[in-house]
């Protein structure tokens, strides 16, 4: 029977720690800043009420941009035009993120109102070879606060000992003609990476 009150969850979990309770801050502190600019990925969190997605976000070191001490810059570059995080913005416009920096145990967790821009000067704040992204995500900074580093214990992620051998999943190619009942032979992973790199920026 599934749970369905706060109450019973609390008689599982207990209360939080008073200081996992009381690390939140409203504001980019230095610390804050510095993990942002460390950090080469994100996962920004979406909902429209109903739906849920949430998108990994990646580029070299800083690539999300810190304004003032309440907002985070998220360039969007093109893709699979399927836009599912920021439809669900134009209806319930919020987002949480996660970011991570390869090595760190710790991620950084930050929520609060978002919106898209397209502005050509903000934009170009994200200008690489000439190109420029297609909008801009700008988060602002209401929750913020690190999370510890249990998960990445339990799953050794950034520990190469722990890595597989070999690749232990079809390649996109071969699960995208499963997944779309495609037929002839799936593009060689060659092929769709080289795909790929042509159209980072």
């Amino acid at each position: 029977m599934p749970i369905t009150t706060e109450a019973r969850l609390r008689e599982i979990y207990g209360e939080a720690h008073p200081r996992a309770a009381a690390k939140v801050i409203g504001r980019l502190d230095a610390h804050c800043r510095a993990f942002v600019a460390a950090s080469p990925f994100v996962v920004v969190a979406t909902s429209d009420g109903t739906r849920l997605d949430a998108s990994p976000k990646g580029d070299r070191p800083g690539f999300v941009q810190v304004e003032g001490e309440r907002a985070l810059l998220i360039p969007d570059w093109p893709g699979n035009s399927r836009i599912d995080g920021l439809r669900n913005i134009l209806v319930h416009p919020r987002a949480g993120l996660i970011f991570l920096i390869p090595g760190v145990r710790e991620t950084l967790r930050v929520n609060g109102p978002a919106t898209i821009h397209d502005e050509s000067a903000m934009r170009a704040r994200f200008a690489r070879d000439g190109r420029l992204p297609l909008t801009v995500l700008r988060v602002e900074a209401e929750e913020v606060f690190l999370h510890c580093a249990k998960a990445f214990l339990r799953s050794a992620l950034w520990d190469p000992a722990s890595w597989p051998a070999a690749r232990p999943v079809p390649t996109m190619a071969e699960m995208l003609r499963d997944h779309c009942d495609l037929e002839g032979e799936p593009e060689p992973e060659e092929a769709m990476l080289a795909r790929y790199r042509a159209a980072l920026y």
